[in-house]
């Protein structure tokens, strides 16, 4: 196995779709119903990549293995320097160390970004994705009782939190805002 990480391009959508579309049908940790088509996909790419956000692939020689991306948290001026991560392995590959080399790798390159904070906001509180982001450095900062049903039960979802950088210790370099 020689795994490698890279930016996203849009002919990883298909890729990318295929390993969510099984997060969506089968697990808990989104709470979408219904998985998005390799052109919403293609579309979700190009969003991000045009905000010159983060959205990394892992791959396995030539093979697309997992995904990771970062957005702003909320679309608010105020929480430019904050982002949210959504990060999936394919099925079959999960507990190999997929998932963590692309975490840290996310968390470079949103730090790179500028990005002061990342949130991990966790469908489920999905115990593979805690322990994960735990194991990153995380420290969960909140749990919401009952936000979604899905799977025939009601689910928590789990706030973890990680300070990039600075963090709060020093100001941003603002452009344009206070």
């Amino acid at each position: 196995m020689t795994l490698s990480v890279r930016s996203a391009t849009i002919g990883d959508a298909g890729a990318i779709a295929a390993i969510y579309a099984h997060h969506v049908l089968h697990g808990t940790a989104t709470y979408e119903v219904v998985p998005p088509t390799e052109d919403e996909t293609v579309e979700k790419i190009l969003t991000v990549s045009d905000r010159r956000w983060p959205f990394l692939v892992a791959c396995d020689g030539g093979e697309v293995v997992g995904y990771a991306y970062a957005t702003q948290f909320r679309d608010r001026p105020a929480y430019a320097y904050a982002c949210e991560n959504s990060i999936y392995v394919a099925q079959d590959r999960r507990g190999g160390g997929i998932g963590k080399l692309l975490l840290k790798a996310l968390l470079e390159a949103a730090e790179a970004h500028g990005f002061r904070q990342m949130v991990a906001v966790i469908g489920g509180g999905e115990p593979m994705s805690v322990a994960l982001h735990a194991t990153c450095g995380f420290k969960q900062v909140g749990r919401l009782t009952g936000m979604g049903w899905k799977a025939g039960r009601w689910l928590d979802t789990v706030y973890m939190q990680f300070a990039l950088g600075a963090g709060t210790a020093t100001a941003p370099v603002v452009s344009g805002q206070d």
